[in-house]
C-alpha cells in the first residue's frame, strides 16, 4: 500500500518561507539601523526581527547570536569575544601576552589587517560606527575580562588593558609608528603582555 506523503514539510523555526530569500538581507538592513539608532546594548534581537518583518529565530537561524550579527553588520575581521575564552583557559599570569600574541598573529593575515585598519579608523570618531563599536568591545570583551578578575576594579583593570591593546592596534597599523611596525610580534607581546598584565593581576 503507498504511504500517503505530506506535499509541504513542516518549515523548522526560523527557517525562511517559500519565497523569503531576501530573508537575510532584511535582517541585516535592519540590524545596521537598530544598533546604528540604539547603539550595541539598546538594540534587541527581538526589535531586529520586527523591523526586518521576519520571526526572531530567523535571525539565530541565519546569523547566530546578537554579538555574531553584529560581526557580520560591521563587517568584523576578527574575533576577540570568540578567542578570548581560549585565552583566559591558559596560565593566569601569562593572560595580558596571550592577548597581544592572538591580535598581532591574527592582523599578519594582509587581508585582516586591510580590513581591520578600516574598521579602526571607522571607528575612531564617527559619530554612528564609534558608539556601536564602543557598546559591542564593552560588553562582549571588556566585561568578560572583567569577569575573569577576582578584584573590586575589575571593569577599571579590564578597561585598562583594552586601551593599552587599542593604543598598540592605533600606533602600529593606523599611524604606523616606525618603531612598533619594525618590531617583531614575539618582542611587542612579550613588552606590552607585560604591561597589560600589571594591569590584570598587580
Amino acid at each position: 500500500m503507498a504511504v500517503a506523503r505530506d506535499p509541504k514539510p513542516r518549515r523548522g523555526r526560523g527557517r525562511p518561507r517559500a519565497g523569503e530569500s531576501d530573508g537575510k538581507s532584511r535582517i541585516l538592513a535592519a540590524a545596521e539601523h537598530e544598533f546604528s539608532e540604539h547603539g550595541y546594548d539598546g538594540a534587541t534581537t527581538r526589535a531586529i526581527a520586527a523591523r526586518a518583518g521576519v520571526d526572531a529565530a530567523a535571525i539565530h537561524h541565519h546569523f547566530g547570536t546578537k554579538s555574531d550579527l553584529f560581526a557580520r553588520v560591521i563587517d568584523a575581521p576578527i574575533r576577540p569575544d570568540k578567542a578570548l575564552p581560549e585565552i583566559l583557559e591558559g596560565p593566569s599570569d601569562e593572560v595580558g601576552e596571550r592577548i597581544v600574541r592572538y591580535l598581532l598573529e591574527t592582523l599578519d593575515d594582509p587581508a585582516v589587517r586591510r580590513r581591520a585598519v578600516t574598521m579602526l579608523r571607522t571607528g575612531v570618531g564617527n559619530r554612528v560606527m564609534t558608539p556601536m563599536l564602543a557598546g559591542f568591545l564593552e560588553r562582549e570583551v571588556i566585561s568578560r575580562l572583567a569577569g575573569s578578575l577576582d578584584a573590586d576594579d575589575a571593569r577599571l583593570r579590564a578597561s585598562l588593558a583594552g586601551s593599552q591593546i587599542g593604543g598598540l592596534l592605533l600606533g602600529r597599523y593606523v599611524l604606523k609608528l616606525p618603531a612598533l611596525v619594525d618590531t617583531s610580534n614575539d618582542e611587542l607581546a612579550r613588552r606590552i603582555g607585560r604591561t597589560i598584565q600589571s594591569y590584570l593581576a598587580d
